[in-house]
């Protein structure tokens, strides 16, 4: 469940879209800096968004019809029975589920208030920045679908891992007694539209009922935006990187074998990611220069779930050594996925 859209807002600072901003101030840029490699900047860009645009009208598609069947419904189900099932069902529904981080804040307060054990919550957490059905179609039309199935799996294995360590130590001082007095609110910069609350169950011929339908018509257009200003975003400066980075400088911090590369990865990943969906061509540039497939993975796992808007998810709710708790599972299981993905890739 990686974060998906940016809510509107009244005021001229929230509604000068960032993204957008960037975009137009590296095109500045290139004029008056390099002006001969505006035009191929910008057509290896258009090439790169058209080569994924199959797959981003697919990922479209699925948000749209989830959104519109209300099944944020199935997520009160894998909260539900004995712990160690919980667990598991709420890894699964973390890295598979297309809601975003604050849109389920106000579902998640309530199952803490309500006794709902930390650790499934943990689990949960952790997977959901990390996969969705849209940002599995997008890293496997870029990255391939090996990369794309190998992230699911960590998504769900962090998942796991967190949950069954927390609930190891759940009486331990760092997870006793996790939640704030008051849980903030914090919607920042990752969802569409506000939280709301979760349905009761889910309606799966939403086209018979015209509020449905209007549900999926905004959800489709609003994250086909979203997509779209952010892969723009991000294939505009992996055509500068190709450009103007030298690629041996890339296989050296993050190629080769070894911890080392690594190990890097997964501290930068956090402050060098956008989102999850503008990390994806970074990262195929990245390869593309040298940098190896084990560091790869380490980046976009431990920068999905340390990034701020799903980082602000868990501090709006829980208290400070819960949270870095959070990351640091979110670290760990980056340098072993990272681990893991480079000794499957050299096999």
């Amino acid at each position: 469940m990686a974060d998906i859209a940016t809510p509107g807002s009244t005021t001229l600072r929230s509604r000068l879209d960032k993204a957008w901003a960037l975009v137009v101030l590296i095109l500045f840029a290139l004029l008056i800096l390099d002006r001969p490699a505006t035009l191929p900047t910008v057509t290896g860009a258009l090439a790169a968004l058209a080569h994924t645009a199959p797959f981003i009208l697919f990922a479209v598609a699925v948000i749209g019809v989830l959104k519109a069947t209300g099944s944020e419904a199935l997520l009160a189900k894998a909260f539900q029975g004995r712990e160690s099932r919980m667990i598991v069902l709420a890894a699964l529904a973390g890295g598979l589920s297309p809601f975003c981080s604050c849109e389920v804040i106000p579902f998640i307060a309530a199952l803490l208030a309500a006794g709902t054990p930390l650790s499934a919550v943990m689990a949960f957490w952790l997977a959901s920045p990390l996969m969705d059905p849209a940002m599995f179609a997008i890293t496997a039309g870029t990255l391939g679908t090996g990369f794309a199935l190998a992230k699911t799996g960590a998504a769900i294995a962090l998942g796991l891992g967190g949950g069954f360590v927390t609930r190891a130590f759940r009486t331990s001082p760092v997870f006793a007694d996790p939640l704030r007095a008051a849980p903030a609110r914090s919607c920042g910069s990752c969802c569409g539209g506000s939280a709301r609350p979760v349905s009761d169950r889910p309606q799966w011929r939403f086209w018979a009922d015209p509020a449905r339908r209007r549900i999926f018509r905004d959800a489709a257009l609003e994250n086909l935006l979203f997509l779209g200003k952010w892969l723009t975003l991000a294939y505009l400066i992996e055509m500068l990187m190709l450009r103007y980075v030298p690629a041996e400088s890339i296989a050296a911090l993050a190629g080769g074998t070894g911890p080392g590369p690594i190990l890097l990865a997964s501290l930068v990943g956090a402050p060098a990611y956008l989102n999850g969906y503008a990390a994806v061509p970074l990262v195929s540039g990245l390869l593309e220069q040298g940098m190896s497939q084990g560091a790869a993975m380490a980046f976009v796992i431990a920068g999905g779930v340390s990034c701020i808007p799903a980082a602000i998810a868990v501090w709006a709710l829980v208290k400070p050594r819960v949270f870095a708790a959070y990351l640091g599972f979110a670290l760990t299981g980056a340098a072993l996925a990272g681990f893991a993905w480079s000794a499957i890739a050299a096999a």
